[in-house]
């Protein structure tokens, strides 16, 4: 039972969606601790230095204009609650040095010291205050002034460094790499770019990466000044486990022996844009100032946007929002970016705490992006307020009308941005940064676009020699067997199994001299991207011979081979440059992530067509076949003359039926061009067969008869056209076939293009299959050399890693 009455519309929407019944009880909790009693300060002390200068110091009655204000900073109606102590504690809470009230219920601020030519005497301001009659709020253009007790607020600029200056006390550097994901090659090659002997990593790795864990542990026993933190969390985007996340770090590293100067934030997306010790000279010119980057908006107007004054609750790897609540008095408030260079004095003072920080740190346990407020506001309202600079090193990608999709509604109840990756169109904008105070850029995803990191390490370390290994290649591993946290997609894991069983099958086939007698375990799968092009997957796997314990792992390049296909190129239709279906579609980066085309019969499939530039506007029609040739959906899309990239839902019943799907594109009742998608049958879980009378029933359940009928000339013709292959009815002979029947229907859908073996065996060497070709011999397997992301050695005389 929840501790009060719980009728608030978010609280109860957040009630019924959550999942568990920890989950339902600490929503309910919070949404009841917040009501009647919060957790945290109603008002907090402003600790920055004022000169002096007094709160709530009386000014007295001014003279205002009706066009020019005496007080332009801000201006709200408070029609209810409008006082002397509302109207100071809003301009406060914003940073103005000055309150006003006007006419009873406006409140106006500023920074300016009103005009003492514009002084009235009191009985001029003659209006009470409707949140307490006892005072006085104004009048007709007449205004009451007060000083909040704050001074004017200008950020600190940072100095640049004399260029024959020499330190002989250079900052130590202490990257804070908060790490999601798998992308290991990439933290890899961002360690190597930053790396330096008097430098440190400390490294957080997500709770759920198990793989990111595990393979930068390797690294953590190399070199003694990299440390993985044991304290995880799951930081999810806008989590309040960042903030917890970041202070958790902050306090081991006050703790520790090292011996470092600032704390600089990164996350596997950041990559620097100028050297080490460009970035040296610069922060130890600027020896303990504190670099964050503001919203650069008005107060009032980020406290809604950025949601402050909402409540949240993050359980489930969730933020829920469950309500209101009210922002602590006697403040000001603050908040920007979420990417920091905090100097040790300053960590030092958000570790050890005081009243500010513990009452802060208990009010954004309950706040959305809690790591892009928490740090600005307390140094806004600490003794280091003067050591703020609004600048927090980085040159970020946003481009707003991609990038603000309310694309994280799936972990947060609020709409959210995202910077987009840089490509190597985006070069100049990070070259032009040559001569400003930025010393790092993000995002970068090598899976995107591993080019623009090549030409950015190439231009701040030097070029590679020409004939370095797999330069413009990447790996990224989708499956490892040791996850643990993380579930495998089921669908993966039938297509992995099932290649690998084919390849297994091949090489018995082809290899006389040895049998091999089963295949033991899928081990891993990669993504292969060579110059920014997906260029397959890689499956590896352990097999056992059956005339020996011996086990060896080989490994198989494979590649989807279902693409979109056209059949009459010709106007407009030859402005159709892809068409696909996938599992998904990142509207932000316009492209689908889903490399394997992993759709499972509970996926809801994604159609992507892109088309060139053209001056026709036309009408295309897609008709999705299931597969049995049955007409499945019916959408229509216009396509406009400029060029786009755009996607589509169709609304298909669940579960889809297993097997190929075909979706016609047609234009003028003739099919131009089609593309095919593989539905997944599990062979992990028991799946779900559809017997003949249910399909009947699903495939009528959304088009009519005359629908039907009005497409069905043009479906025929496409079927006589290539010959179209549909599935037979499932029956009870069928099922018994599973496995058989999985792999013809994978390799349908894939191609084994080449195998290799990963470490040859003494035992069985006179084996055919050991006169594989090894893994690490080929361009393409995970094994082959990779030098600009493998961390070899120190150099002696830099102090740096070497590069290869």
């Amino acid at each position: 039972m929840p501790p009060c009455d719980i009728g608030g519309r978010e609280s109860v929407s957040a009630l019924h969606r959550a999942k568990t019944q920890i989950c339902k009880q600490i929503i309910a909790n919070i949404s009841c601790l917040i009501k009647m009693n919060p957790p945290y300060p109603k008002r907090l002390l402003h600790q920055c230095p004022t000169n002096n200068v007094k709160n709530n110091k009386t000014l007295g009655c001014f003279r205002d204009g009706k066009e020019i204000k005496l007080l332009p900073g801000y201006k709200t109606t408070l029609i209810h609650s409008n006082s002397q102590e509302n109207c100071l504690d809003l301009c406060l809470q914003s940073g103005f040095v000055y309150a006003g009230v006007e006419y009873g219920t406006e409140c106006f601020c500023g920074n300016e010291t009103p005009e003492w030519s514009s002084k009235l005497p009191d009985t001029f301001c003659d209006m009470q205050c409707p949140g307490n009659q006892s005072q006085i709020c104004g009048g007709h253009y007449t205004i009451n002034v007060f000083k909040t007790g704050v001074s004017k607020f200008i950020a600190r600029v940072a100095s640049e460094p004399s260029p024959n200056l020499k330190h002989d006390n250079p900052v130590r550097i202490v990257f804070l790499l908060t790490l999601n994901g798998r992308a290991v090659r990439q933290v890899y090659r961002l360690i190597k770019a930053l790396f330096h002997r008097d430098h440190y990593f400390f490294i957080h790795v997500d709770a759920r990466h198990d793989y990111m864990f595990r393979e930068l542990l390797k690294i953590e026993l190399a070199l003694s000044n990299i440390r993985l933190s044991r304290r995880r969390h799951s930081t999810i985007w806008g989590g309040a486990s960042l903030l917890t996340t970041l202070m958790d770090a902050m306090s081991d590293l006050v703790q520790s022996s090292w011996d470092w100067d600032f704390v600089i934030n990164l996350s596997e997306s950041d990559f620097p844009i100028k050297s080490n010790d460009a970035l040296v000279k610069f922060l130890t010119t600027n020896r303990e100032c504190n670099f964050v980057k503001s919203h650069g908006r008005e107060v009032q107007q980020f406290i809604q946007k950025q949601g402050l004054d909402k409540t949240f609750v993050e359980c489930e790897a969730r933020m829920w929002r469950v309500g209101e609540k009210e922002l602590p008095k006697g403040i000001i408030w603050d908040g920007g970016s979420d990417w920091l260079a905090l100097s040790r004095p300053f960590v030092n003072y958000l570790v050890t705490g005081d009243n500010l920080i513990s009452g802060l740190s208990q009010f954004f346990k309950y706040t959305l992006l809690p790591a892009e407020s928490f740090f600005h506001t307390v140094l806004r309202n600490s003794p280091f307020c003067e050591t703020y600079i609004d600048n927090n090193l980085h040159v970020t990608n946003w481009k707003r009308w991609l990038g603000c999709k309310c694309q994280y509604r799936h972990v947060v109840d609020w709409c959210g941005c995202s910077p987009n990756v840089f490509r190597f169109d985006d070069w100049n904008r990070i070259k032009n940064t040559e001569k400003k105070q930025v010393y790092f850029a993000r995002k970068f995803e090598p899976i995107i676009n591993l080019s623009i990191i090549d030409t950015l390490e190439v231009w701040l370390y030097g070029e590679y020699p020409a004939d370095l290994k797999n330069r413009m290649s990447y790996w990224q591993n989708v499956y490892h067997y040791d996850d643990v946290h993380l579930l495998a997609d089921e669908s993966l894991l039938t297509i992995g199994t099932s290649l690998a069983r084919v390849a297994t099958k091949h090489l018995t086939t082809s290899h006389t001299t040895c049998q091999i007698r089963s295949l033991d375990k899928l081990l891993q799968v990669f993504t292969y991207h060579h110059k920014d092009q997906f260029k397959g997957f890689l499956i590896q796997y352990e097999v056992s011979f059956s005339n020996s314990s011996t086990k060896l792992q080989l490994e198989s390049w494979c590649w989807p081979k279902l693409q979109g296909i056209i059949m009459y190129n010709k106007d407009p239709i030859n402005r159709l440059l892809n068409f696909i279906v996938s599992s998904d579609f990142d509207q932000k980066e316009q492209m689908s992530r889903d490399f394997i085309r992993l759709i499972s019969p509970y996926t809801e499939p994604v159609l992507i067509h892109q088309w060139a530039s053209g001056e026709q506007i036309f009408t295309v029609t897609f008709l999705w076949l299931n597969p049995y040739g049955e007409l499945a959906n019916i959408t229509s899309v216009t396509i406009e003359g400029s060029s786009l990239i755009t996607f589509g839902k169709p609304v298909l019943p669940m579960p889809l039926v297993q097997g190929i799907w075909t979706v016609l594109l047609v234009y003028e009742n003739v099919t131009m061009a089609y593309t095919q998608f593989l539905v997944i049958p599990s062979q992990i879980t028991k799946d779900t067969y559809i017997s003949a009378s249910q399909k009947s029933f699903i495939n009528k359940g959304q088009n009519s008869e005359k629908l039907i009928q009005e497409w069905a000339s043009v479906i025929i013709a496409f079927k006589n056209s290539i010959k179209l292959e549909t599935k037979i009815k499932p029956n009870n002979r069928f099922k018994t076939k599973i496995t058989g029947w999985i792999d013809s229907l994978i390799i349908s859908a894939y191609n084994i293009k080449e195998t290799c073996i990963v470490v040859p065996c003494k035992s069985v060497m006179d084996c055919e299959l050991t006169r594989l070709v090894k893994c690490a011999e080929t361009s393409w397997s995970s094994y082959s050399p990779d030098p600009k992301s493998d961390i070899i050695s120190i150099n002696k005389e830099s102090g740096t890693l070497n590069r290869f």
